[in-house]
């Protein structure tokens, strides 16, 4: 019979050496990276912003209260840097001629075997990347990370109610978008 620790996660990672603090970025690091390509549209910024949402964690780990997940607390990090990263002045002139956004399609998945699935899919992908950051981010952690209600409040540091009213909000200027450029509606939860 397999003994039981008396210890959280949370306080034998604190105890613990750098390899405490190395299974738990294999945990997240996919999970991190993801976030942020969808959040910045940037592999290599995403890179970079993955790598400090980890020294963040490492810097305040003492700190983490332990009312949440490790996971959820290190997708509050990611978003409050991509938010960040986002707002840096440098972003704002040359992001819409980053030549590596091209590349993005490598963080979202394997391509589609099905053309017009593919075109479809990578059309909506377009369009949640040209929505304010707001509504971006929660379409993201809601379908594209498939993260609960309850979970994205934590995050967010919000209401599970107003994480649902900035989802329908979302969705509508999603539709909107789409719309107007005369793309037919595809999202099928309407």
């Amino acid at each position: 019979m397999e003994e039981k620790s008396m210890y959280s996660p949370v306080t034998l990672l604190a105890q613990t050496d750098s390899y405490a603090f190395e299974e738990l970025m294999n945990t997240h690091l996919s999970g991190v990276y993801r976030l942020c390509c969808w959040l910045v549209k940037d592999p290599v910024a995403a890179e970079d912003l993955t790598q400090e949402v980890f020294l963040q964690a490492y810097r305040h780990l003492g700190s983490f209260r332990g009312e949440s997940q490790l996971g959820t607390w290190l997708y509050r990090i990611a978003v409050n840097e991509s938010k960040r990263y986002l707002r840096s002045w440098s972003v704002r002139k040359l992001l819409y001629f980053s030549p590596s956004h091209t590349t993005f399609e490598t963080a979202s998945g394997p391509a589609l075997s099905d053309e017009e699935n593919g075109s479809a899919l990578k059309q909506l992908e377009r369009l949640v990347h040209s929505l304010p950051f707001r509504h971006k981010q929660i379409i993201v952690l809601y379908y594209y990370e498939e993260l609960s209600a309850e979970r994205i409040a934590e995050i967010l540091d919000m209401k599970v109610g107003a994480v649902y009213t900035r989802l329908h909000r979302a969705r509508e200027a999603l539709k909107k978008k789409a719309l107007e450029e005369g793309t037919e509606w595809i999202w099928t939860n309407d």
